[in-house]
């Protein structure tokens, strides 16, 4: 029997409030959205801070969600919601 391991993904998944969809955000780019949320933890309002990201699609094929890779979209840091895996 193989040996599973564990890939780390290049990107981490948000859930974008305000769009209601998954989004895919490059684990560097991360980094911002960590340092956004730590600097304005518990403050309202938040100023508005954008990252780049990819959004999800349904694949037909598969039945099954993708990331989108054709297109960049801007995404406010204030509206995404780390989705655990």
């Amino acid at each position: 029997m193989g040996i599973l391991r564990n890939i780390k993904s290049e990107h981490e998944i948000y859930e974008n409030q305000s769009l209601e969809c998954l989004v895919a955000i490059d684990r560097e780019v991360c980094k911002q959205v960590k340092a956004y949320r730590k600097k304005y933890k518990g403050k309202t309002p938040q100023p508005s801070e954008t990252v780049e990201g990819y959004k999800f699609v349904m694949d037909e094929e598969f039945d099954s969600l993708k990331i989108d890779f054709s297109q960049k979209f801007q995404f406010e840091i204030k509206d995404l919601i780390n989705v655990k895996g």
